[in-house]
């Protein structure tokens, strides 16, 4: 694997594997790589024929309140997961070489509908700050596909109809949620957790299947599903944000006769903001 840190080598690298027949996967990431983000590399070396992968920390999606600052930076580790994983070309920019004119009066790409409400009430601009610098990676990198977790569930949602109305040749991949054995999803913000955080943290996932039986077994009364999940996080120690139920395809609110369904949440752990999501496919009524 090769470590390249200019937009012009990224392409003349890119070129040269393009030159030779090569069908390009790329793995846009933040870095402080784990399991989650090595199944991504797995998943589109398994597909393509070259693969790239970034690690840039953007500033563009974090909020003034957010921890831009504290955000792990693991170079060298990340790079020894990458070769492993089966990437041949690692894009490492600075915030220079993605916003050479600053971020002030960078153009910013909105995506409107999927990226209002949960996570993008939650945290104002976060997704215009990714949909801007993933349009930018695609365009610097022209990859045929593109892997990203399904843990982000809403922000693949964004990526894709991103990809959709540009008219973007990129085939999106989405790849299932990594978990640890408790089923905590993993995240690089699980680190901020101490062992007593660490332990609760589950019953996230743990609620969210719960409510998932509920639906399963007929329950339809969304909102009171909703009401019970953030009590039931609540009582194990998490401050909620969100907790709701929404139609899977285009995150509309659900409604009854809804068949393909994801119950999406967010919630505080101390002052580490944890997100999960399950989706699933009800059975049509007779």
């Amino acid at each position: 694997m090769i470590t390249v840190k200019t937009v012009r080598e990224l392409r003349a690298a890119v070129a040269r594997a393009r030159s030779e027949g090569k069908r390009i996967g790329f793995v846009p990431t933040m870095g402080n790589l784990h399991a989650g983000h090595i199944a991504l590399v797995e998943k589109a070396s398994q597909r393509a024929d070259f693969v790239v992968a970034s690690i840039f920390v953007n500033p563009l999606q974090f909020g003034p309140s957010e921890d831009l600052a504290k955000y792990p930076r693991t170079l060298v580790a990340d790079q020894e997961q990458l070769v492993a994983a089966g990437c041949q070309l690692l894009f490492h920019p600075d915030v220079e070489e993605m916003y050479p004119d600053g971020m002030e009066g960078q153009t910013r790409v909105n995506v409107p509908l999927v990226s209002e409400g949960l996570c993008g009430g939650s945290r104002p601009g976060h997704f215009e700050g990714v949909a801007t610098v993933v349009s930018k990676l695609f365009n610097m990198v022209q990859p045929d596909l593109a892997v990203f977790g399904e843990k982000d569930f809403q922000q693949l949602a964004v990526i894709r109809k991103l990809a959709r109305d540009l008219n973007m040749p990129i085939q999106i991949i989405g790849e299932p949620t990594v978990r640890a054995d408790d089923g905590l999803a993993l995240s690089s913000r699980n680190g901020y957790l101490d062992d007593a955080q660490r332990a609760a943290a589950p019953a996230l996932y743990r609620t969210l299947q719960q409510l998932a039986s509920a639906i399963r077994a007929g329950r339809r009364d969304f909102a009171a599903l909703e009401q019970e999940g953030q009590a039931e996080l609540a009582k194990a120690g998490f401050r909620p944000d969100y907790l709701e139920v929404r139609e899977a395809l285009n995150l509309r609110p659900a409604g009854s006769q809804d068949q393909q369904l994801v119950i999406l949440g967010a919630a505080y752990m101390g002052n580490t903001r944890l997100i999960d999501n399950l989706a699933f496919t009800l059975e049509a009524q007779a």
